[in-house]
């Protein structure tokens, strides 16, 4: 599959086929894609909770009001923001750099054949909630988004277009 063709194929997916395990070695390539993601002066400031415990994937996905998913989906992985890594001219750039890790993410799921869905944490998730993820991830890093990862059981028509009235140009 070529670049364009990823780009273009990658959708929301919310059903996944049951019982179809993520081999380790896929796993790691999706996480090196979002590894591979640009961030400011390199800071990297992130990290990726892997979560294939089907009563954990169950109890995020009660927390998180638009992530039912979950409970069908193999993975789920929680990518979470360390702003502290960014100082000077850097700081306060974590949420573009993890924003662009999950798109890397996600295209690469595509790649290897397999549907995902990015299901937004922060800032719209917080208080109680975000804290219960925190505990359930035993840290006090920021969840950014809950990434699903599975075999699509369905095929969602495509959303996103080329609009050129979006375009500005300034010669």
């Amino acid at each position: 599959m070529n670049f364009f063709d990823v780009v273009q194929g990658r959708r929301s997916i919310r059903q996944y086929v049951a019982d179809e395990d993520i081999p380790q070695t896929n796993v790691e390539l999706m996480l090196e894609a979002a590894m591979l993601a640009p961030s400011a002066c390199n800071t990297r400031p992130w990290s990726f909770y892997v979560i294939s415990n089907r009563g954990v994937r169950m109890e995020l996905a009660e927390l998180h009001p638009y992530a039912a998913h979950l409970k069908q989906a193999p993975l789920g992985i929680v990518v979470c923001a360390q702003p502290e890594k960014q100082k000077g001219i850097s700081a306060g750039f974590w949420p573009q750099d993890c924003g662009a890790a999950i798109e890397n993410l996600l295209l690469e799921a595509v790649n290897l054949g397999y549907g995902a869905c990015w299901c937004g944490i922060y800032p719209s998730l917080q208080g109680e909630k975000l804290e219960k993820i925190q505990q359930m991830l035993g840290t006090d890093e920021i969840p950014v988004a809950l990434v699903t990862v599975g075999v699509p059981d369905e095929e969602p028509n495509r959303r996103g277009y080329y609009d050129p009235a979006a375009v500005h140009y300034i010669r």
